[in-house]
């Protein structure tokens, strides 16, 4: 458990390319987002449904490995300043480059759909933008900028990478604990009864905002889980439990995906359920949530744990910049294939196709581009001189996740 965990990079992989997808799919259902098709539908909603409550939860369950594996060979600075030079930069790069295109076409689409002239809105956006001077509002609230936008995610990273600092000691230790809870049915039970927990009490209080000064809910459930993933990222128990129950999981999570879209659909006509019922459901989603967190993680331990090559290689390097890009890609290609009124079929595989081959285009300039490179999240070229090189097969020395 102290070699590079090729299981992990390829569930990372796996979850940012769904998330991809997803943020394709917000395009296409009824729910709010930046922009909007109009041929939007709850059709794929179910599907969308089928993912939602798991995939950012598993994805810092990974970072708290994947920090677990840099802690246990740096020092407490060296981690800090690797973290940081890492995250800061790109984030930095997302709020005052990446992000700002999302924020005017939002407020162009909107400005369109209350029949207003966008001119007066869009006039010096820029400087409005950086200067929190836009005053753009509507009935449902108002657009703060700058903002992070779905780089929110690398935000929080920032505020859990430095909370977990003082923790450290104590979250080495955590193993012992968790080889009592999580033994047996406990694999299943004590993770969905934190889960559940916390959705029945924080989230109809703070809800999901992402705001990270007001996110009281997702920062329980989010530092949460990136600290279990630190604490079980050496801990083979874990990872055989996962691959020993993961047929049962996966059976689980899709029973529970059907039980919450028969409750969704029961009350999708309007109506309030009772406080019961709603509760009773909450625990059914965070039952999905868990159970298809370990059937994953264990399908990609009994499968994948020693699959290497120079596409695993290649895709670990370029996951980050292409989650980087790519929303800000799908808003601006949307806005404009919704206005050349294609079928929604081409129309969304043209959108699924702009969007990777303008991450990959983003990626492969960035790389090649010394300067940028930090700045879209790689290792400078000088650091990557430094690293020592990779083992022959037969080496069984330690190669640290990234």
């Amino acid at each position: 458990m102290t070699q590079r965990r090729y299981d992990l990079d390829w569930l990372r992989i796996g979850a940012f390319a769904l998330l991809i997808l997803y943020h394709v799919g917000m395009y296409y259902v009824t729910w709010d987002w930046h922009v909007k098709s109009s041929h939007a539908s709850a059709l794929i909603e179910p599907l969308m449904f089928l993912s939602n409550p798991w995939r950012l939860t598993l994805l810092f369950l990974i970072s708290g490995a994947a920090t677990r594996f840099m802690a246990d060979k740096m020092s407490t600075w060296q981690l800090t300043k690797a973290r940081m030079g890492r995250l800061w930069p790109p984030l930095l790069l997302a709020v005052f480059v990446i992000v700002p295109p999302q924020s005017y076409y939002e407020i162009l689409e909107a400005a369109t759909a209350l029949g207003q002239d966008p001119g007066p809105w869009l006039d010096n956006f820029y400087v409005k933008y950086v200067t929190a001077s836009g005053h753009w509002c509507d009935g449902d609230g108002c657009l703060k900028t700058p903002t992070y936008n779905h780089m929110w995610f690398v935000a929080y990273l920032i505020i859990y990478s430095i909370v977990l600092l003082p923790l450290l000691p104590l979250i080495r230790r955590a193993p012992k604990a968790l080889s009592v809870l999580i033994r047996g049915p406990g694999l299943f039970l004590a993770p969905w009864l934190f889960l559940f927990i916390t959705r029945v009490t924080l989230f109809p209080i703070f809800g999901e905002s992402h705001d990270f000064r007001e996110d009281g809910y997702m920062h329980v459930l989010y530092f949460g889980t990136f600290l279990f993933g630190f604490a079980i990222a050496k801990h083979q128990p874990f990872f055989d439990a996962c691959v020993r129950w993961r047929w049962l999981a996966l059976g689980a999570m899709f029973i529970a995906w059907g039980a919450l879209m028969t409750y969704y659909n029961a009350w999708s006509g309007g109506g309030t359920p009772p406080e019961w019922i709603r509760n009773t459901f909450r625990g059914v989603r965070e039952l999905q949530a868990w159970t298809a967190i370990v059937a994953l993680i264990g399908f990609a331990h009994r499968n994948l744990r020693l699959s290497d090559g120079p596409v695993r290689r290649v895709l670990t390097e370029a996951i980050f910049p292409v989650y980087l890009i790519h929303q800000t890609i799908i808003v601006v290609a949307a806005h404009y294939l919704g206005q050349a009124g294609l079928p929604v079929a081409v129309e969304a595989t043209l959108l699924i196709a702009i969007t990777v081959a303008g991450c990959w285009l983003f990626y492969d300039i960035g790389r090649r581009i010394p300067f940028l490179r930090i700045w879209i999240g790689l290792p400078s070229r000088s650091k990557m001189a430094a690293r020592p090189k990779a083992p022959s097969p037969r080496s069984h020395r330690p190669e640290a996740l990234q």
